[in-house]
């Protein structure tokens, strides 16, 4: 990034920007429009949106969805629903397949509304049981939505998701990444993320498993041990531009996916054989922290490529007891400044040097 000047940009800083804004808007390619409540409901009834892999299971819980129905009976605004064109003319629900479930549930199906405030008369009610004057008049309701069409490139679909992303909790980074750049190497990646061992080590809530948590643990262990070197503090830029890279090699080289899944176990053996209690802080612990997972497992399949021999070493000989409860490892493991390149080196070197360092001794 050029230094800032204290004088004014001059006319060649001008046009350098303007030049840069022109370039940047032709990647995104979108159109607004309008649905009606009766014809999403019919679409998703007969299936002729795509919901991806990638979205969110039918999560909603009975009460999210009543408080829903209930905003679109009063009549207030409705999120857009954001798609993607894809190149035989469907549309993808990219984000809004919660609401355009429900929207169906309700006048297709059996949804019963839970208690309601304010319309507390409407509580115990379904679709059918609303005069037909009524029922028109939500099928007749607009939805807004925005159409981002084929031809934008994947970059330009990724930042777009993200964007929209930082307004509400829509699709977090693994899932569009699932989304924009379907694979070979995602495909392994989603394969490990299911390993008994990896959900044996790293606990995780419920939620965050619905959300891919552990694919993207798996990508880091991936994108962070094959290097650093483009890394600019911006996670969500470099695994997109690593996961997209990797596609290409593995649909070139079929054999890296075997590679890679040798790789992933020798790791998770390792840990499973020589760290106390895996990925976690203590023996109770229910969840995994980022920073903790990336120190451990990066950590350790650098050491394993530095020093192979560690594969055979006991737990004694390794002696991860002697250093993983020190405050300098549980500071460098701390969420401050987490994504930052040099913490992210530091943490990784931290636990690669004392494993290396075992076997020198």
């Amino acid at each position: 990034m050029a230094a800032r000047s204290k004088d004014r940009p001059t006319i060649e800083q001008v046009e350098a920007a303007e030049e840069q804004i022109v370039q940047q808007s032709k990647r995104i390619d979108f159109f607004l429009t309008e649905y009606s409540v009766e014809l999403l409901a019919q679409k998703i009834h007969d299936e002729e949106y795509v919901v991806p892999v990638y979205q969110r299971e039918y999560t909603w819980e009975d009460r999210r969805k009543s408080r829903f129905i209930e905003s679109l009976l009063m009549g207030l605004p409705i999120p857009f629903i954001f798609f993607w064109e894809m190149p035989d003319g469907r549309l993808e629900i990219v984000d809004g397949s919660q609401r355009l479930r429900t929207i169906e549930e309700f006048i297709h199906g059996d949804l019963e509304l839970g208690e309601l405030d304010p319309l507390t008369h409407l509580s115990g009610f379904r679709f059918s049981d609303l005069p037909a004057s009524r029922q028109r008049k939500i099928k007749n309701r607009s939805v807004r939505g925005i159409v981002l069409n084929e031809h934008a490139d994947e970059a330009a679909r990724f930042d777009m998701f993200e964007r929209i992303n930082t307004g509400s909790k829509i699709a977090n980074h693994a899932e569009i990444r699932r989304g924009a750049l379907a694979g070979p190497f995602l495909d392994v990646v989603s394969e490990l993320a299911n390993s008994p061992l990896l959900i044996q080590l790293a606990p995780m809530q419920l939620k965050a498993k619905k959300e891919r948590g552990y694919e993207e643990l798996v990508t880091r262990l991936f994108a962070y041990g094959d290097g650093l070197e483009t890394y600019r503090d911006r996670p969500s830029d470099f695994l997109f531009s690593y996961s997209k890279k990797m596609n290409e090699a593995f649909a070139a080289d079929p054999t890296l996916a075997d590679k890679y899944r040798q790789r992933f176990f020798a790791v998770l053996e390792f840990i499973s054989q020589n760290f106390p209690f895996g990925f976690r802080k203590t023996e109770k612990s229910k969840a995994t922290p980022r920073s903790r997972f990336e120190a451990i497992a990066i950590g350790v399949d650098g050491a394993l490529a530095e020093q192979p021999k560690l594969a055979d070493c006991s737990a004694s000989e390794v002696g991860v007891t002697s250093w993983i409860n020190e405050p300098e490892f549980l500071d460098i493991t701390s969420s401050d400044g987490a994504n930052a390149v040099a913490r992210l080196h530091g943490r990784i070197d931290y636990v690669k040097n004392k494993l290396v360092e075992r076997v020198g001794d």
